[in-house]
């Protein structure tokens, strides 16, 4: 268990390594997150950081979540998620205390969670990578269709899981064992090898790997 650090997405861009090759990476604003509350086990039964990441306007947060955050003596922040430490790794923080991108180092290993782009609803060849020729399994006079959907009088319903069209993405993801390139502390930047999942300023959730 270690902190998930609340980031957001920038967009990617690409950078030289020592050896001169071009390594392209993804760009995430990682933080500081602020430690609203802090829950332990003889309280809570479990041992967790509440990070908060995002300024908000206090006329704009509601009145139950404005008097959480006053509690805690903290700005209200337009994220907050939970993160499951182990009680050392909660006694080394207080509330209010900041989380920042200092907690990777280069050549770290992490996973990245986020949400994909939602791209509404698709047919089979894009959602499922169907061949798009009419030749296909029983396709016919069509280009782009799946074809037959069943077998005949037994079972004689559609099977359950069949690939068929449907709404594509908006889902969570997460992608495992990507390296940190670089991190850029004096400005809270976060670089990761490869792409993420998400749209320009997404929220992600960045942790140690565990594959």
């Amino acid at each position: 268990m270690s902190i998930h650090l609340l980031c957001r997405k920038l967009g990617m861009t690409q950078i030289f390594a020592e050896n001169g090759d071009a390594v392209s990476v993804t760009v995430l604003e990682a933080g500081p997150n602020t430690v609203v509350q802090k829950k332990t086990v003889e309280k809570d039964g479990y041992s967790a950081l509440q990070l908060g990441f995002g300024e908000r306007r206090p006329t704009r947060t509601p009145k139950g979540e404005l008097g959480h955050f006053q509690k805690s003596n903290v700005a209200p922040q337009r994220y907050l998620e939970e993160s499951r430490v182990t009680p050392e790794e909660a006694a080394a923080h207080e509330t209010g205390g900041k989380v920042t991108v200092e907690v990777f180092a280069p050549g770290q290993r992490v996973d990245v969670i986020g949400t994909s782009k939602g791209r509404g609803t698709s047919g089979v060849v894009r959602r499922h990578h169907f061949p798009d020729r009419a030749e296909a399994h029983g396709a016919h006079e069509r280009f782009r269709h799946g074809g037959s959907i069943g077998p005949g009088s037994f079972p004689g319903h559609v099977i359950k899981g069949l690939r068929m069209p449907g709404r594509m993405g908006n889902e969570r993801v997460t992608v495992l064992n990507l390296e940190v390139v670089k991190v850029d502390a004096e400005r809270g930047l976060l670089y990761v090898r490869g792409a993420v999942p998400g749209h320009r300023t997404a929220l992600i959730r960045v942790r140690p790997t565990v594959a």
